[in-house]
């Protein structure tokens, strides 16, 4: 398996601090994965889903431990890559005005996905 694309869509919120998306293979799109700033640090978060019953249960997930510690370098080595991006902005534009943080993209059809 490899990871053949990392987007990192930075947000501003308390602990929540970007959703990324992945594609495996050039074949697999996983979107919602998201950066939280835990108790503890930073952390990787598998596309979840609400249940009735108030847990949310994972959409996705690696079922391995070396998997899981694969797609977590990978992700955060994006989001610190993409945070460094964002603090050169503001100064080579001429720090004139702050940038409207990015947000979550909107759905858009998936190339051979029916509609």
């Amino acid at each position: 398996m490899e990871i053949t694309d990392v987007k990192v869509f930075p947000v501003e919120e308390e602990r929540l601090k970007a959703y990324v998306t992945i594609i495996i293979d050039n074949c697999f799109l996983v979107r919602e994965i998201k950066v939280i700033n835990g108790n503890s640090g930073f952390f990787v978060a598998m596309p979840s889903k609400k249940r009735k019953d108030g847990t949310y249960r994972d959409l996705a997930h690696p079922i391995n431990q070396e998997t899981r510690d694969l797609l977590e370098k990978i992700i955060m080595d994006a989001y610190w890559k993409r945070a460094e991006e964002l603090k050169k902005e503001p100064a080579a534009a001429g720090a004139e005005s702050e940038p409207e943080p990015e947000s979550e993209p909107e759905s858009e059809p998936e190339p051979g996905v029916a509609q």
